[in-house]
């Protein structure tokens, strides 16, 4: 009994001086840091990984341990937080936002582009950052002195914090969806769901009374899978029935090269497949519809959720109606001449993934604005509950952009003397 007695003495001598040079390590990164990054040591102070012991070392490893070997500590990737957080790592692996890395390296225009913008985050980079990366990515980064863009967990839950109510705030999604071609987050503020969430923010709702957020609607009980009906792009196959809206849906995915301009399918129809941009059968897409006539339910009747929802699909038919018009009057442009092609296209025909490219034409400009500004608009406002977006910001504006398409067609055309000549 006694030898028992001194072996369990030991084991506890051997495991309280592993914890106290464990305690002691992690207190010498805190006294460090207090004067190197006071304020991220506050941070993780006050988040739930200082209450729970989660400490430095258990994230960036052990063999940074001065100013001198600080090139050794790692950064972390999505995973080490997967060690402790499998579900939410499983989920977010299967949504949108995982593939937002691999969109933006899919587009043609991100390698002409500055890579500072790019890899370098400062400018489409800084949000498509999301995304689960191959080590080959992650080292090609880390060796441009990339070494921030290999977590996307941090995106929401920032660091050193990584709040989960900072995550479920809406104003935490505000930095990616907003601006030029999704300003989500302005028609989400201004819309009645975005005024009712201020007020319930300040004490003027009761504290249970409906106030839609982001998440609410599309990361719903704390998923980390998000998807749409329609994707980013509001294309989808198989096409519609509708003779007229399958034809201008085919012209929108010529210009997006996914078609070439005899209508079969190209390589970038894979690039849409491995970026999940559309959905690609009629399965997938009720799947999405029925999650989110599901969400709406919790406040509204199923009659009108469906109702409200078939809205937004009107409104991209209508839309793809103006949109097809532009792109064939630019088309034709290409195939009399009128237009010289820009080198960079792969077919006569306009091309939206080397947007707002130099050498391009005023009048691709425009084209290219149609779509990735007011089209966005016009149909994102109506899912979004925004009037003031959808025509204002989206309609109005098309019908305007497709106006100045045709007059100034028509003066290239007089300019090289393809153009009717008056009698």
């Amino acid at each position: 009994m006694k030898k028992c007695s001194v072996v369990f003495a030991a084991v506890i001598a051997v495991l309280f001086m592993a914890a106290t040079a464990s305690f002691a390590k992690e207190e010498v990164c805190v006294k460090c840091h207090r004067a190197v990054t006071p304020l991220l040591v506050k941070d993780w102070q006050a988040s739930m990984h200082s209450e729970n012991e989660v400490s430095c070392s258990n994230c960036h490893g052990s063999d940074h341990k001065n100013k001198k070997n600080a090139n050794l500590a790692k950064m972390p990737d999505e995973a080490i937080c997967a060690e402790c957080h499998e579900d939410q790592f499983n989920q977010f692996a299967k949504g949108k936002h995982n593939l937002g890395w691999t969109a933006l390296n899919a587009l043609p225009v991100t390698h002409l582009e500055p890579d500072e913008l790019m890899e370098g985050g400062k400018g489409c980079g800084g949000c498509h950052n999301m995304g689960i990366k191959s080590e080959a990515q992650k080292k090609e980064l880390q060796d441009k002195g990339y070494t921030y863009r290999t977590n996307s967990c941090d995106e929401c839950h920032t660091r050193h914090t990584f709040s989960k109510k900072e995550a479920q705030d809406p104003k935490a999604c505000q930095l990616c969806h907003m601006g030029f071609d999704h300003p989500q987050w302005e028609m989400y503020e201004s819309s009645k769901h975005g005024e009712r969430y201020q007020m319930k923010e300040m004490g003027r709702l009761p504290k249970d009374a409906a106030a839609p957020t982001c998440q609410f609607c599309h990361l719903p009980s704390g998923t980390h899978t998000n998807k749409v009906a329609w994707g980013f792009l509001a294309v989808k196959l198989p096409l519609p029935e509708d003779k007229q809206w399958a034809a201008d849906q085919t012209t929108i995915l010529k210009a997006l090269g996914v078609l070439d301009p005899d209508g079969k399918p190209t390589a970038r129809l894979d690039v849409v497949k491995a970026g999940d941009l559309a959905r690609l059968t009629a399965e997938e897409w009720n799947v999405e519809r029925e999650k989110m006539v599901k969400t709406c339910k919790k406040c509204h009747s199923e009659r009108y959720a469906r109702t409200e929802l078939e809205k937004g699909d009107q409104m991209i038919k209508k839309a793809d109606r103006l949109m097809a018009e532009a792109i064939n009057v630019v088309a034709d442009l290409y195939k009399d001449n009128t237009l010289k092609k820009p080198e960079h296209y792969a077919y006569a025909y306009p091309d939206f993934l080397h947007f707002y490219q130099t050498g391009g034409s005023h009048i691709e400009q425009v084209l290219f604005k149609m779509y990735m500004k007011h089209r966005m608009r016009t149909y994102q406002g109506v899912f979004h509950a925004n009037p003031d977006y959808s025509y204002w910001y989206g309609w109005a504006p098309m019908t305007k952009d497709l106006d100045k398409i045709k007059e100034m067609a028509e003066t290239l055309r007089c300019k090289t003397k393809t153009c009717k000549t008056k009698k």
